[in-house]
């Protein structure tokens, strides 16, 4: 799931560190790449302070809610229609298929959290800007991720440029897929027809619409049996 699908599910909370944690994985892997911190792994390291107690607690339940995402039957299903539904776009591409079908539907899931009203993204980057950079900066550390710099030079362009607005736009959606795209694949989708692209992303987003609420239905209910926040 992408980030504001990630925030729905911890929406009320009044625990920014909580809400920070529920997507800092996905943070951390736009800010560099090659980190790949387990927190999880060692929670040994984070009881002696609340705020990295809650950033881990929000990091669990970012883990839980994309393995149940990725192992559900309305995922497989609409990524496989998605990736039909492209057909011959892609071809002139390198980008693989299901690759962007799988991306394609994370962004719509946002899309449609916005633009029906599901969630508030104001709400989402109070959050985010609410947290004390140096709770951060000390979780990371231990981590091991000691250049927190480049964390926070992507970490507050990313709050500042409330770039998850853009996704109401079809024609963003699919600017974000081609970003996203480039980081596997240099040459991105430049070599597909985007307005194409755009009017089945948009036909399929319409469809999607009908039983997109399930999926976060489903995942709220095994959350609140599970994980408690």
């Amino acid at each position: 799931m992408n980030f504001l699908s990630h925030f729905y599910f911890d929406r009320f909370t009044d625990d920014p560190y909580l809400a920070l944690g529920t997507v800092l994985p996905d943070l951390l892997k736009n800010a560099n790449k090659k980190w790949n911190p387990h927190p999880h792994k060692n929670e040994v390291l984070f009881k002696n302070d609340l705020a990295h107690q809650s950033i881990l607690a929000g990091w669990k339940r970012h883990l839980y809610v994309d393995k149940k995402f990725h192992s559900a039957v309305f995922f497989n299903d609409h990524v496989a229609a998605i990736k039909q539904a492209l057909g011959d776009i892609l071809k002139p591409s390198k980008v693989w298929p299901s690759f962007l079908a799988h991306i394609s539907l994370e962004l719509m899931l946002d899309s449609l959290l916005l633009t029906e009203g599901m969630i508030d993204a104001d709400q989402f980057y109070h959050q985010l800007n609410g947290v004390d950079r140096q709770k951060i900066a000390s979780f990371l550390k231990l981590n091991s991720i000691e250049e927190s710099h480049i964390f926070f030079t992507f970490y507050e362009k990313f709050i500042s440029s409330r770039y998850l607005y853009s996704y109401r736009d079809s024609e963003q959606i699919v600017y974000a897929l081609n970003r996203i795209s480039m980081r596997l694949w240099p040459e991105g989708l430049q070599q597909t027809n985007s307005q194409d692209l755009t009017k089945v992303l948009m036909e399929y987003r319409e469809i999607l619409k009908a039983d997109f609420r399930n999926i976060f239905i489903e995942i709220q209910l095994q959350l609140d049996s599970c994980l408690k926040p």
